[in-house]
């Protein structure tokens, strides 16, 4: 019988202690210290500390501040020669210092964290597509056709808050001529909103489920969001047993197909373009640049800003830090006299993609571009509501899908205020106004 996901966990932790040697050399190729404000200059120190807290010891300050604001780069990986995953190794830190909360509160939290994100998933997908297109979402086990497909694709849940990023990968796929079944949104979740609150017997039973339904839906599981590629691929799949599906992100999997997109790639995009990448899922950067490289007519521009997290939310315990590097990212564009900023990932471009009022380029998801290249395109309706920064012009120009899904007006305008005016790291202001941040 299956190990619980707490004993396999805890498993896992004794492993790490009985190979850590707390060298520090993830503590040295880590980018998150100086903006923590924390000094490296004991980095062994540090990485001891961590160790510590898995052992639930005393520890230094700077150990529990460092797992704290972990943004998951990856780095540390390669960094470390003693078979451990020093990225694994502080979410188990965060997780053991959530042992001091109680069960109930811990629960709670998890719950509410839980609650509010299908809440803003179900409303703002209901704000932007129509019953139709929403249908294109159903989780496979309702779905209708049970042929088994090529590829299982996994949305994910927060990824259904920018649709038309979605709707661009099934149309890619659907070019390619590739079979894909489409599996995510909230009834099937990582569980990692739970994990992060230190509900691990909810978060448990979240994943696991996830992991089962993955595993025996057939085909190859995609992967959009890091988030999930982390959780499950480095957190959940390890410990299980049974049924352990492999998931490949779905931008390398599109990357390794080049040689079949490019001949589809008929339609010249004549466009300076940037990318904003981040490191913490391996290869991804470099699948995307080659990705639009491949597209006719496209100048592609390394901004060569510095590359931090998995995903800018990731960046969310440092508010100062992540202002930072967006303002320094936006500024490099416009220096390098890009047309388009291209973003790979939901989170950054919901941040992100309102600054296109206010600077001379248009802020975008890379795949519009493959999309643009291949003669067919998504709108953006994410983009288009939040710039208006507005609630009551958000709501006006969303009527007709409000009416159609049938949605609570109290209930949107909630939702538009904190999941997405509220979700904007750099304040909008006229470009060039705004101030330098360290």
């Amino acid at each position: 019988m299956e190990a619980p996901f707490e004993t396999a966990l805890r498993a896992r932790i004794d492993e790490v202690l009985d190979r850590c040697v707390a060298c520090g050399a993830c503590v040295d190729v880590c980018p998150m210290p100086e903006p923590a404000g924390i000094a490296r200059h004991d980095s062994a120190a540090i990485a001891a500390g961590v160790l510590s807290i898995l052992r639930d010891e005393p520890h230094p300050a700077a150990s529990a501040r460092w797992a704290s604001v972990c943004a998951g780069s990856g780095h540390c990986i390669e960094a470390c020669q003693y078979g451990v995953n020093p990225r694994f190794m502080l979410a188990m830190a965060q997780l053991a210092m959530t042992r001091g909360k109680d069960p109930v509160v811990r629960r709670k939290a998890g719950l509410q964290g839980f609650v509010g994100m299908s809440t803003g998933v179900r409303v703002l997908s209901r704000m932007q597509l129509p019953p139709d297109l929403l249908a294109r979402f159903k989780p496979d086990d309702e779905a209708d056709d049970h042929t088994p497909p090529d590829v299982v694709f996994y949305t994910g849940c927060n990824l259904l808050k920018t649709p038309h990023i979605a709707l661009l990968c099934f149309d890619i796929m659907d070019a390619l001529g590739i079979r894909y079944r489409v599996m995510g949104g909230p009834s099937h979740c990582c569980g990692v909103l739970q994990f992060r609150a230190g509900d691990i017997a909810t978060s448990g039973r979240v994943a696991y489920r996830t992991v089962e339904r993955l595993g025996s839906a057939g085909g190859r599981v995609l992967t959009w969001c890091p988030t999930c590629q982390v959780q499950l691929g480095e957190i959940v799949i390890p410990g299980k047993t049974e049924r352990r599906p492999d998931l490949e992100p779905f931008v390398l999997f599109l990357a390794e197909r080049l040689d079949a997109l490019r001949p589809l790639l008929t339609h010249p995009v004549h466009k300076r373009v940037g990318l904003h990448e981040h490191p913490g899922v391996s290869g991804i950067a470099d699948a995307a640049q080659s990705i639009l490289r491949a597209v006719p007519g496209l100048d592609f521009v390394d901004l060569a800003q510095p590359r931090v997290g998995y995903m800018c939310n990731k960046l969310n315990p440092l508010p100062e830090f992540k202002r930072s590097v967006h303002q320094r990212q936006l500024q490099a564009a416009e220096d390098a006299g890009v047309t388009t900023l291209a973003g790979i990932y939901h989170a950054c471009h919901r941040d992100l993609c309102s600054h296109e009022r206010d600077w001379p380029f248009e802020v975008v998801n890379f795949l519009e571009l493959v999309g643009e290249s291949l003669g067919f395109s998504r709108p953006d309706l994410f983009k288009r509501l939040k710039i208006m920064q507005d609630v009551d012009a958000v709501l006006a120009a969303a009527a007709p899908m409000i009416e159609a899904n049938h949605l609570d007006l109290d209930e949107a305008r909630a939702v538009v205020l904190k999941d997405m005016l509220a979700e904007q790291a750099l304040p909008l202001a006229a470009r060039g106004s705004a101030a330098p941040l360290p």
